[in-house]
């Protein structure tokens, strides 16, 4: 009987006390598919000769049944001989339970499915090649199980060619253990290399996790140039970055590795990455649910080319690498209950470009784990965030490659250069646009740091047709920035005092004719009632909306050179022009965007605009007459830009994409609008 002893569960380690284990039939202990519980199943040798009742176990036995009948009848269909699946399996070492010397003790983030039982053990056999090293053994008590492990000794036959990379980036597969490769009621135990008692879920989960990694990882000079850095140490944020560069080079190294050989993993997971102490470098888990990219796979009578297949299963892995990067960078997915709005965010078909805006909204909202990772993402003009988008794609054909990963910004440190694409370039001058709106600062220089890059942003339009606008243009977008006028509170004394809330434009598609569209401003505010409004903004809160439809139409936005702008603030000046084309004809833009000199017209959208309804609506009745009323709705008209409540005045479209919505008024002034959802 078993002498059970748990020590503290901070140390996440568990002692077994028990007689000469003989049998691993009868000395072993299984895991419960969870990060937090441990339950054991202690295995009683069977023996014909009847159990007394009088006699009780101190331990109750039972084990988990995975076996369906279905698995059963196909594993009774096709029974191949011994000897064939011995010389499959001749790539590998056929040990005996007698040449492994078990440990008492075995870390619980090497826990497993529930099918599994998973102990450490080490090689005491002396002729053996691994004599003395330290192995997990992984015994497979179900069908399923005892498929997955064949699958993963069959797959190695393919990775094991290139043996300085699988030694490098894969799990090592020593072998297994096994009866009898007829008998399905045989047990069948996989031998696989120790790669570290913890998984890089274990690590990320450790409140001192970065300075604990960087010290497994020995971070030092030769280290940190495979991440095109020179420098260790600085501040929190620059060592999380360069450690995220490290661990997600490796992981893209890993997994590209497994794709080269026609196979997609399809299990990446944080508990299924080891971060070895020895050779500093991740370890892709086992194989045991690989997918061939050259089977024919049939679904109701539809069969895709292989191709199609490889691509799918491609994407289906980058999508986990996508979700694996989250975790990493942003601490705050971590947490089950807010990882699962994050996937559920995804999961609805919101496109992949919006979830800073989702993320700022919704889950920093409540957060405490500070925003080191919106930091980091934010970083290089914004490149963590479109990594991710792209990873994350919700078109599975749309997501990156390994290979292309490896050469995206974010992962490549300062000294190593970098030509961006066209499109890197357009979310590089979006995302700068966004950081210095959200400053709030909008002094001369701001104001024309902003105008210059939205200049830029019109010049690389990546829709200037009309016909490109009838997908992408509907949709809930919020005000970011107008280049026009900004009254404010602050240097005046009107009679009653408005706090503006969050200002959006919804456009939806009209039922007939298709270029047709109608839009809706929706502008929230709160009147302050008395002198103490700068510490306390309570007050009637109020929505103000505005309803028109708009018709597209092709058209062009003429740029005058002769002409001279008299206005205070001029949403595309000479100056913001001829910053404009210097920074494309600069050495750094010229191969991607060939600009010479700035264009006399650009393509736009042209929108044209019916009539306009104006509704207000008022949480409680104003105190005093319906002159409050009048004032309050003349200061949110004072406040807001004109063209959100004119929405006659909004001319043309000039810049769209998944994410930044750029309109152009009558006066010329810009209206800076971003995508969000209904869940941010």
């Amino acid at each position: 009987m078993f002498r059970i002893r748990r020590k503290m569960a901070c140390t996440e380690v568990y002692s077994i006390s028990s007689p000469k284990m003989e049998y691993v039939e009868g000395r072993c202990f299984s895991f419960i598919n969870s990060s937090t519980s441990l339950k054991l199943w202690p295995m009683i040798r069977r023996t014909n000769s009847p159990i007394r009742r009088k006699r009780k176990l101190g331990v109750s036995c039972s084990l988990p049944n995975t076996l369906s009948p279905l698995g059963s009848e196909e594993d009774a269909s096709a029974v191949p001989s011994s000897h064939s699946l011995e010389d499959e399996f001749s790539h590998v070492t056929k040990f005996k339970m007698s040449d492994f010397k078990i440990r008492n003790r075995v870390s619980i983030d090497l826990g497993g499915r529930g099918d599994e039982i998973v102990f450490e053990a080490m090689v005491n056999d002396s002729h053996s090649p691994l004599y003395k090293t330290r192995v997990v053994l992984r015994q497979l008590i179900s069908a399923r199980a005892k498929r997955r492990g064949r699958r993963a000794i069959e797959v190695l036959k393919r990775l094991a060619r290139r043996k300085l990379m699988y030694h490098s980036y894969s799990m090592q597969v020593h072998g297994y253990i096994c009866s009898s490769m007829i008998d399905e009621n045989s047990s069948f135990t996989l031998v696989l290399g120790h790669h570290g008692s913890s998984s890089l879920r274990h690590w990320l989960q450790r409140s001192d996790w970065l300075p604990t990694l960087e010290a497994t990882l020995s971070l030092d000079q030769e280290s940190v140039r495979r991440v095109g850095d020179d420098t260790i140490g600085g501040p929190a944020i620059s060592r999380q970055l360069r450690l995220i560069r490290i661990l997600m080079r490796d992981l893209l190294i890993g997994v590209n590795y497994v794709h080269s050989h026609g196979l997609a993993h399809t299990e990446l997971r944080l508990e299924n990455l080891h971060i070895s102490p020895v050779d500093k470098h991740i370890k892709v888990g086992i194989l045991g649910n690989a997918a061939d990219f050259n089977e024919a796979d049939t679904v109701d009578g539809t069969s895709y080319d292989n191709m199609d297949r490889r691509r799918m299963m491609i994407a289906f892995d980058m999508r986990c690498v996508g979700f694996i990067m989250a975790k990493m960078v942003l601490r705050e997915l971590m947490d089950p209950t807010t990882f699962a709005k994050f996937k559920a965010f995804l999961t609805k078909g919101n496109d992949s470009s919006c979830l800073r805006e989702f993320l700022l909204h919704d889950v920093k909202r409540n957060s405490s784990a500070g925003n080191f990772g919106i930091q980091i993402l934010d970083r290089n003009w914004g490149a963590g965030w479109h990594l991710l988008s792209l990873l994350l794609a919700p078109k599975p054909l749309d997501r990156i490659s390994c290979l292309n990963a490896l050469r995206h910004p974010f992962l490549c440190g300062p000294k190593w250069r970098v030509n961006p694409s066209i499109e890197v370039i357009r979310w590089s001058l979006g995302s700068t646009t966004v950081r210095i709106a959200e400053e709030y600062i909008y002094g001369q220089q701001q104001r024309s740091r902003l105008a210059h890059f939205i200049e830029l942003m019109e010049m690389l339009n990546p829709y200037p047709k009309p016909k490109h606008w009838l997908g992408s243009f509907p949709g809930k977008w919020r005000l970011l920035y107008c280049t026009g006028r900004h009254i404010g509170l602050t240097l005046r004394q009107p009679s009653v005092r408005v706090l503006i809330g969050e200002v959006y434009l919804t456009i939806s598609k009209a039922s007939t004719p298709k270029t047709t569209f109608s839009a809706a401003s929706h502008i929230s505010f709160t009147v302050m009632a008395g002198g103490d409004w700068p510490h306390d903004k309570s007050g009637v809160g109020g929505k103000l909306q505005v309803n028109t439809y708009f018709r597209l139409r092709a058209g062009r936005r003429l740029y005058l050179k002769e002409e001279t702008d008299t206005s205070k603030f001029p949403s595309a000046t000479p100056d913001a022009q001829a910053s404009a084309v210097k920074r494309l004809s600069s050495k750094k833009w010229r191969k991607a965007i060939p600009v010479n000199e700035f264009p006399s017209s650009l393509s736009v959208a042209k929108l044209v605009s019916t009539e306009t309804e104006v509704t207000m609506s008022l949480d409680k009745p104003l105190s005093g007459n319906i002159e409050v009323a009048q004032k309050a709705l003349q200061e949110v008209r004072t406040q807001i830009p004109p063209e959100m409540f004119d929405l006659s005045k909004i001319v043309c479209g000039t810049y769209l994409d998944s994410r930044l919505l750029v309109l152009r008024s009558v006066n010329g002034s810009a209206l800076v609008l971003t995508r969000c959802t209904n869940d941010s």
